[in-house]
């Protein structure tokens, strides 16, 4: 039964993702007619399927190095670290303070494993925290880099060969990390270690529904509220925000795509004058960010307790 529940939630949780993070991913680029967004979305749900089958270790760490879920009263405890993670993220952005579901899931897992007494690594949980606010500081850094470069050197059809090489590594970056949060879920639920293709192929399915449903949210928030954005704006975020990513993946540490692009666009709004920056809205979501960790895994904490309670620890 409780393998049922916990699979149920995670389709929930690969829906809510694509609404929380695909819409985001695809809309960064949309001054540009380059990539349109069925295409996008298209090209994304494939990354989402295949790249798992090449290298999963993100989705490992969220299964055995920030807590043992293969413990006995792991599928709960993962339960409940999903479940608080989907109500501090959807609380926050009914509240108008869009943030990461990926630092909310770590938030969750740690609080969770705390509450129902599996062994949590306070090293890796410290770990996975100092790359995630790595990830937007250096997303932000190389935007405030490409952004001259690409304004000094780049033609407008230029531009748009940038943009869909930046998509196709944003696309990638996203794919062999924060997308396997999603993964980690089933294989707890269906207690699996590798990267079975019907379950990446059912991750990228509910994932793409979700993007679908999130792209205009994601548009508004990201092209517009965190600054007044020009095509080259979202080329350069999209290449920094990737590179930041995709180099966290190849240490197995998960980190927040979304954390990543708006630092990127911060970075590149400052190269050409802080007065492109939207600061009141980015102020919202970097006070979401603070929120969420220490909110998901308080609220993690206390639901695993409760449950532990109520109901003992009976696993099979």
């Amino acid at each position: 039964m409780e393998a049922v529940v916990l699979f149920v939630v995670a389709g929930l949780f690969a829906v809510v993702s694509g609404i929380n993070d695909g819409g985001a991913l695809v809309a960064t680029g949309l001054k540009l007619p380059t990539v349109r967004p069925v295409t996008g979305v298209l090209v994304l749900v494939v990354a989402v399927a295949t790249v798992p089958l090449l290298t999963h270790q993100v989705a490992l760490t969220f299964v055995n190095r920030l807590a043992s879920f293969d413990e006995p009263g792991a599928r709960i405890a993962m339960t409940i670290a999903v479940v608080a993670a989907l109500i501090v993220v959807t609380t926050l952005s009914a509240k108008g303070r869009p943030t990461s579901l990926t630092l909310a899931v770590v938030g969750g897992l740690t609080g969770a494993g705390l509450g129902w007494g599996l062994p949590v690594s306070g090293g890796s949980v410290a770990l996975v925290l100092a790359f995630g606010v790595a990830a937007p500081i250096v997303g932000g850094l190389l935007a405030w880099v490409l952004i001259r470069v690409l304004v000094a050197a780049t033609t407008a059809r230029g531009l748009w060969r940038w943009h869909w090489a930046g998509f196709l590594l944003q696309t990638l970056a996203y794919a062999s990390n924060d997308a396997q949060k999603m993964l980690a879920v089933f294989m707890v639920a269906a207690g699996f270690t590798g990267a079975p293709v019907t379950y990446t192929v059912l991750v990228a399915a509910l994932f793409g529904i979700g993007t679908m449903y999130g792209l205009p949210r994601g548009g508004r928030t990201l092209s517009r509220e965190i600054i007044v954005s020009r095509p080259a704006h979202g080329v350069a975020a999209e290449l920094s925000a990737g590179t930041a990513v995709i180099a966290s993946a190849a240490a197995g540490m998960p980190v927040s795509m979304t954390q990543a692009i708006a630092g990127a666009l911060i970075g590149a709004g400052v190269a050409q004058g802080g007065g492109r920056v939207r600061w009141y809205a980015a102020g919202k979501i970097v006070a979401a960010w603070l929120l969420t960790l220490p909110a998901s895994g308080l609220l993690g904490w206390g639901l695993a307790l409760l449950m532990k309670g109520f109901a003992g620890v009976r696993w099979t």
